[in-house]
């Protein structure tokens, strides 16, 4: 079943080599993987979706939870929590052009670029609705196309916010004065 797991990180390099690197050390598989910054720029969130049953999420989390740069791990639930991708589509337009862009309206699309004989289109949305988006345009010739991983917030009024470290950090502004 998928899992999707928002990890709080500390906002620094190297930080998601070591946590890729867990769940590739441990033989787990990153389906889907998205990273930003939070509320506190101290901080990332990143968002990994994997196929995985209770026992081995419980497992990735207690793993997670292990490295000194992670500061929370919270798995979320499917059914309450609000996710969506992005895709950017390049479709060769030629005569069709407003055709292309009555299709894209009717997915909430939009032209992000429109030059010579191609459009650039953006969607978003769950996954089943951007794999149509690629569908009805593929027809008119996608010669680009790539998609962002999942990004996810639990609904309701719980939030997995960082106010600060568990850990005390030394101040690099302090360290690179001395």
């Amino acid at each position: 079943m998928e899992q999707i797991l928002s990890i709080v990180v500390r906002n620094q390099p190297g930080v998601l080599m070591r946590v890729a690197g867990m769940f590739s050390r441990r033989g787990y598989n990153i389906d889907s993987l998205a990273v930003g910054t939070t509320q506190n720029p101290e901080f990332s969130r990143m968002t990994v979706t994997m196929e995985a049953d209770e026992p081995t999420v419980v497992q990735v989390c207690k793993q997670l939870a292990k490295l000194v740069e992670v500061e929370k791990v919270k798995v979320l639930p499917p059914r309450s929590s609000a996710t969506r991708s992005m895709v950017l589509v390049k479709v060769r337009a030629g005569a069709k052009r407003m055709e292309l862009l009555q299709l894209a309206e009717v997915f909430r699309a939009h032209a992000v670029d429109v030059t010579g004989e191609s459009l650039i289109f953006v969607a978003t949305g769950d996954e089943g609705k951007l794999k149509a988006f690629v569908d009805v345009m593929r027809p008119y010739g996608v010669t680009e196309m790539v998609q962002t991983g999942l990004v996810a917030l639990e609904r309701g009024d719980t939030a997995l916010a960082v106010d600060e470290s568990r850990f005390e950090w030394p101040n690099t502004d302090k360290a690179r004065t001395i």
